[in-house]
């Protein structure tokens, strides 16, 4: 059976996917999981998973973020004509290192 394993560096932080392990029952999963995955990084937490219990949504099922427009809500959309002020210098600085950060997801 394989179970997939999610990781938790620090506490608080998300659990990320970091590998599976192939083992005949749960309590087996876990020590595998201690070992391979747990002692290479430092380790809060692991979540070892059936693989068979994961559930996928893809965006063909559910249309993620919604449909509706909203950039009114984004200091970037909005332009003068005269200087602009720090505070939108500064908050266009943030939203491009924001949506670039979602690029990447």
């Amino acid at each position: 059976m394989i179970w997939e394993v999610f990781r938790q560096e620090q506490a608080g932080e998300y659990h990320t996917h970091c590998g599976n392990v192939h083992a005949p029952d749960r309590e087996m999963a876990k020590q595998f999981a201690a070992v391979q995955h747990g002692r290479r990084k430092p380790t809060n937490s692991l979540w070892v998973v059936p693989r068979d219990e994961v559930g996928e949504i893809t965006g063909d099922d559910v249309a993620f973020g919604g449909t509706t427009d909203k950039s009114y809500r984004w200091a970037t959309t909005y332009r003068t004509t005269g200087a602009d002020a720090s505070e939108v210098v500064e908050s266009e600085s943030e939203q491009a290192d924001a949506e670039q950060g979602r690029g990447d997801d």
